[in-house]
């Protein structure tokens, strides 16, 4: 009973399995880093990010330039010549992902190195944490580092972890989020094993009182899982439906713990127990984390409508001026982003994302002599399409054998995929998926486990199943390998570049 509410660590060093997850992690750092001021300039959406983080470095809020979208890239190089102005700028996003931008920055200064340093760091740190939760999530340090490693060699991963916009920022926060609800999970569990009563031999039963009525204790795991979801947010509004989806997945947890505990009515028990601290600990906090991101709006006197609501009457009168005057600075973002409907060479919609159908060229340059330089935002093919199975197991693994597991990633997976759909007028493109792909990872992952069989399967069926993860792992990587010159903008035969192109639909 015990080992189902709190099933043990896995078996091996911690210390080894810490080492292995580094191993994993400086692979993905020296992917990440190496040539990572190339190209020159300013790649797509950089124009706008890294222009923004430097305008929140020098005014606390968002200036104006005289050409957001086409600025010389030479001008920002010089710091002592830029043309910022500190007349406030209208924005499309909130200002948290551009602050982390802004970290690399303040350290390289306004060059291409700079304004990317962050989001490859971040790129690295997921590497690792992935490989950590992915271990926690299958209790094998094996599928653990097998999780971040596809991660480490996903095309797109690459590629948003070496360019300056804000959709790999908040993959991070979210996947952060993703890794304390899990340690919030087994804490919980944890404190509920103990509470039930054991007999003479040690042996726990299930309890009603303990089921129905056993606390929990403080949860500081769901309190930073909120802080860090109010992040994912104050980078890009489609955190919140992460925020919501997770409210949900940890809820499910708490009635699956109580049931497994003894509860006769679960979900009234946690609908007395837990809905409420669950609510308090991840919603409020992330409002507030929202908030605190736009200090240097409030503390200014020129950031955009900062000062829109002093003087206006009306109901909401009450509520502190710069409060309201966000709000109205929010509802005209609101608005701009729901009305985005600008045709562009590269949008795709949502159901093509998954099979590649759109990726986005980032960069095209020809290098004379009959060669190219790309920065083509696409999925390692190998990875996504072995992931599209993926998915299919998983979904039959969480509807017919209630496997917590599968859930839980189908959960993260179509928190950052499904809200999509409903935006199919709006322009979207299809590196917007970064978000959700360290859950693919770690659906193929458990694919791969199930390929392997369980530890007690016999040596030929063992052998079988390793063969064949190891195989289809290697044809990733190979996958991965040809394209890697497409991600980094080395400079390659256009005729290579031709080859590489295996559907019409991504030249």
């Amino acid at each position: 009973m015990r080992e189902r509410l709190a099933p043990a660590a896995p078996q091996g060093s911690a210390v080894g399995a810490w080492a292995a997850a580094l191993l994993v992690a400086v692979g993905a750092g020296v992917l990440r880093f190496w040539g990572l001021g190339r190209p020159r300039g300013l790649v797509f959406d950089e124009t706008y990010y890294a222009k923004d983080a430097w305008a929140l470095l020098r005014l606390g809020y968002e200036g104006n330039w005289p050409d957001r979208k086409t600025a010389d890239p030479g001008i920002l190089a010089d710091p002592q010549v830029v043309p910022l102005s500190d007349a406030g700028a209208f924005v499309a996003h909130p200002p948290a992902g551009k602050w982390v931008i802004a970290v690399g920055e303040w350290g390289f200064g306004l060059d291409p190195f700079g304004w990317r340093f962050m989001t490859a760091l971040l790129g690295t740190l997921s590497v690792l944490m992935l490989c950590r939760i992915g271990r926690r999530l299958f209790r094998s340090t094996v599928l653990g580092c097998l999780a971040g490693a596809l991660m480490a060699v996903d095309g797109l991963h690459l590629v948003m972890s070496r360019t300056a916009l804000l959709d790999l920022v908040v993959m991070f926060f979210v996947l952060a989020a993703f890794g304390c609800l899990l340690l919030d999970r087994d804490g919980a569990r944890a404190r509920l094993a103990d509470a039930l009563p054991g007999d003479a031999d040690g042996h726990v039963r299930p309890d009603p009182g303990v089921g129905g009525r056993g606390r929990t204790g403080l949860r500081p795991w769901r309190i930073a899982a909120g802080g860090l979801l109010g992040l994912a947010a104050a980078t890009k509004w489609n955190g919140l439906y992460f925020l919501a989806f997770f409210v949900v997945l940890t809820l499910l947890w708490d009635v699956g713990a109580r049931r497994v505990a003894g509860a006769r009515r679960p979900y009234r028990a946690m609908l007395r127990r837990d809905a409420g601290p669950a609510l308090l600990s991840l919603v409020p906090v992330a409002v507030v984390t929202y908030l605190v991101t736009w200090t240097g709006w409030f503390l200014s006197d020129d950031g955009y409508g900062r000062h829109w609501a002093d003087g206006r009457g009306g109901p909401w009168a009450w509520i502190p001026a710069p409060l309201r005057s966000l709000w109205h600075y929010e509802a005209l973002v609101y608005r701009f982003n729901i009305g985005l409907h600008s045709p562009h060479k590269y949008e795709s919609n949502p159901w093509s994302w998954l099979v590649l159908g759109r990726p986005v060229l980032f960069h095209f340059e020809s290098s004379g002599g009959g060669r190219v330089e790309t920065v083509l935002a696409l999925g390692t093919p190998l990875l996504w399409w072995t992931a599209c199975a993926a998915l299919v197991y998983l979904i039959y693994r969480w509807a017919l054998r209630r496997d917590w597991r599968a859930g839980a990633v189908l959960c993260a997976v179509g928190a950052g995929y499904l809200p999509w759909f409903l935006y199919q007028d709006r322009t979207v493109f299809s590196f917007y998926a970064v978000v959700f792909v360290p859950y693919l990872c770690l659906a193929v992952a458990m694919l791969l486990g199930a390929l392997l069989g369980p530890p007690g399967a016999g040596r030929p069926r063992r052998v079988r199943g390793a063969v064949a993860a190891g195989v289809l792992v290697l044809l990733i990587v190979w996958n991965f390998v040809c394209f890697h010159p497409l991600y980094t903008g080395q400079s390659i035969p256009y005729d290579g570049w031709r080859a590489r192109m295996w559907l019409d639909t991504w030249v």
